[in-house]
């Protein structure tokens, strides 16, 4: 019997790339990874070059991504569908040789693969290989510090409801807020009601080809892709110098 191997690919950047997933990647016989129809996808992207001879692909292809409502009946049922398709086809392959599944950032923060983790586990041998979130690699990219002394970091959705980010927004003291992209507009207003958008600072294609960081303020409402983050660093308990003692 095969197994599934899901390989955290880290941020963005290759060179961020475990060691562990980097061994599981150049050995493999069998990779799939997500992808918008028509496109490469991010995840292959990431890893081109690495694919040794003869490895074959399987792009899992969504059934829709923006074109539906995120919460509606329709596009929970679609990618429900799709899911099931791919674990199926998955365990199939694993029933006698090993897959490697690709995933950017780590594999059990909000990612795709854990849809497919809870079909196949209890089918089939799966390991995960653990990677750097994206949110890391974008608050190193921004060169400051994300969380000081007793700073409380939340990390928020740009899906939730306005008012429920304001009041997220309002309550803690660093923040990351994901599934920006079309959302930007919302979590402006949410931030500026919370008195939080001079602190506001979005990161695009952090440690990516084409990365920017500029004040969200300063940053036109639809000027956003996909793959943006929006961070708001804490101004807890920093450290001071301490007088030398002989002095």
């Amino acid at each position: 019997m095969g197994q599934i191997i899901c390989a955290g690919l880290g941020p963005g950047d290759p060179d961020l790339i475990s060691v562990g997933a980097d061994r599981a990647i150049r050995g493999a016989r069998h990779v799939a990874f997500f992808r918008k129809p028509g496109r490469q996808g991010q995840a292959r992207r990431i890893v081109q070059g690495m694919l040794p001879a003869g490895c074959t692909e399987y792009p899992m292809e969504y059934p829709v991504t923006t074109e539906l409502p995120f919460d509606s009946p329709a596009y929970n049922d679609l990618l429900s569908a799709f899911y099931d398709d791919w674990a199926g086809r998955l365990a199939a392959l694993a029933a006698t040789d090993e897959v490697v599944v690709l995933c950017e950032g780590d594999p059990f923060l909000y990612g795709s693969f854990m849809h497919l983790y809870v079909r196949l586990k209890d089918r089939v041998p799966v390991r995960v290989i653990p990677g750097t979130p994206g949110m890391v690699g974008c608050w190193n990219a921004s060169g400051t510090p994300i969380t000081w002394g007793d700073d409380v970091l939340t990390v928020l959705m740009g899906t939730l409801p306005e008012a429920d980010l304001a009041r997220h927004m309002s309550a803690c003291d660093a923040m990351v807020v994901m599934k920006t992209g079309r959302n930007l507009p919302k979590v402006r207003r949410a931030l500026a009601a919370a008195g939080r958008l001079d602190d506001a600072w979005l990161v695009e294609r952090g440690t990516m080809p084409g990365q920017r960081i500029a004040r969200l303020a300063e940053v036109e409402g639809a000027d956003c892709p996909y793959f943006a983050i929006v961070l708001v660093h804490g101004q807890g308990r920093r450290p001071v110098a301490v007088p030398d003692a002989a002095e």
